[in-house]
């Protein structure tokens, strides 16, 4: 008997199960991309510079949309590299995308809030 079967089976604190916890991530995922999303623009109306290179090239070239898009792009790798992990693993992704984003619109409002 393996203990890696028998750490697959349990069940998380709270009766959440591993499905459950990751459909939970995948909503912050989407609450903390409009934060980050919103925080930006807002910052960048108020004179503020993005820092992130590639946002940066994104917004100056599509504006929202290419904001968009690079989030898009970054769940879409998200969801493809989803795929290779075992069930009880997957929540690793929405987390990896939530975290940043999250600490990103943060330091947003932070930021925002030096300026007022």
């Amino acid at each position: 008997m393996s203990s890696e079967s028998a750490f697959l089976h349990r069940r998380l604190p709270g009766d959440v199960t591993p499905a459950g916890l990751e459909r939970l991530l995948w909503v912050l995922v989407a609450v903390a991309l409009l934060a980050d999303i919103a925080t930006t623009f807002v910052g960048l109306r108020l004179g503020l510079s993005e820092s992130n290179p590639a946002a940066r090239g994104a917004i100056e070239g599509f504006g929202v949309a290419g904001m968009v898009g690079l989030k898009a792009f970054a769940i879409g790798v998200g969801l493809i590299c989803r795929r290779l992990l075992e069930q009880a693993y997957r929540s690793i992704v929405p987390a990896g995308l939530a975290v940043p984003w999250l600490v990103a619109a943060l330091l947003n409002l932070y930021t925002i809030s030096l300026t007022l």
